[in-house]
């Protein structure tokens, strides 16, 4: 009896497992409406809520005023930071008012029950106020930061593949172009950079416009120096191919120095860890059996005399 029932209690889940992963993990009927391209007509998109917290950001965003000033500036650190969609300006103000409502709010339910005063309280709410509402500018500014190192780190590389490309006999568009294409997985930032002056090209735009923006875009010096190369190459009519070759030597042995500069800061950086962390531990293991030593045997003898 006991066998047929845990035969019969196998069979059942085994089946209701099998049901259940048809349903929510196979869908043969999509895997099929896939292939043939056809969807049917009652079908509706499932919305991720994570689109609809994002409608709200941007429903938000147009509460809070801003001058027209500080938009464009706004606009110019989103694009460094990496945001350029279209709604990615209201998305940034409507984070600002989220974190300038809930960072207060959290505040006062945290000191409710507290013994401090009432005007300690009102300025530790007030601090929390001022942080959630600048929390979103010193994100969009480490951003910004981490977006131009990374630059900075895949720029030789992309550097040296433009150089080859270029004295491969590739002109200058095909060589950034094709830059573009073999960075995609290496150095992300810098190939999609390169692509968005390949893509104002094909629009039209003349390739000093297209360069000057890749600088502006990205804000970085060294992008700035190479777009400035490129330019004067272009305007006074020298070899490009010479120029990037110069340019890249330049890069090289200015990568070298920056590396000497930091082994010749190292020394000093590792003052204070040695005093504060390892001079203690060496103390504690070679002082540290001569005083228990002094304490047992030498203070009872002195104590004796």
């Amino acid at each position: 009896m006991e066998f047929w029932v845990t035969a019969l209690l196998f069979v059942t889940l085994a089946g209701l497992m099998t049901v259940v992963g048809v349903r929510l993990w196979v869908r043969p009927k999509a895997v099929l409406d896939r292939v043939t391209q056809t969807a049917p007509a009652e079908r509706q998109a499932v919305r991720h809520p994570s689109l609809a917290f994002r409608d709200l950001l941007k429903r938000l965003g147009t509460v809070l005023p801003t001058s027209p000033k500080d938009v464009t500036v706004m606009q110019r650190r989103l694009i460094r930071a990496g945001f350029r969609g279209a709604g990615a300006l209201r998305t940034f103000y409507g984070a600002k008012v989220v974190l300038a409502v809930l960072f207060p709010v959290l505040a006062t339910l945290a000191v409710a029950g507290t013994d401090l005063s009432a005007e300690r309280k009102s300025m530790f709410v007030m601090l929390c106020l001022t942080a959630g509402f600048f929390a979103p500018n010193e994100y969009v500014r480490v951003r910004i930061r981490r977006r131009q190192k990374a630059i900075h780190r895949g720029l030789p590389n992309g550097l040296d593949l433009l150089v080859v490309c270029v004295e491969s006999g590739l002109g200058l568009d095909q060589a950034v172009m094709q830059v573009a294409k073999d960075l995609d997985r290496a150095h992300p930032e810098i190939s999609q950079e390169f692509g968005l002056v390949n893509l104002e090209l094909r629009a039209g735009k003349r390739r000093a416009e297209a360069l000057r923006n890749l600088a502006d875009r990205t804000g970085a010096d060294d992008l700035r120096k190479l777009v400035a190369v490129l330019i004067q190459a272009d305007r006074f009519g020298t070899g490009v191919a010479q120029s990037l070759r110069t340019h890249s030597d330049y890069m090289r042995v200015q990568a070298r120095q920056r590396a000497e500069e930091k082994a010749a800061k190292l020394g000093v950086k590792l003052v204070f860890p040695i005093f504060f962390c390892i001079l203690p531990s060496l103390f504690v293991v070679t002082v540290g059996p001569v005083i228990v030593r002094i304490i047992r045997e030498l203070l009872p003898m002195m104590q004796n005399m």
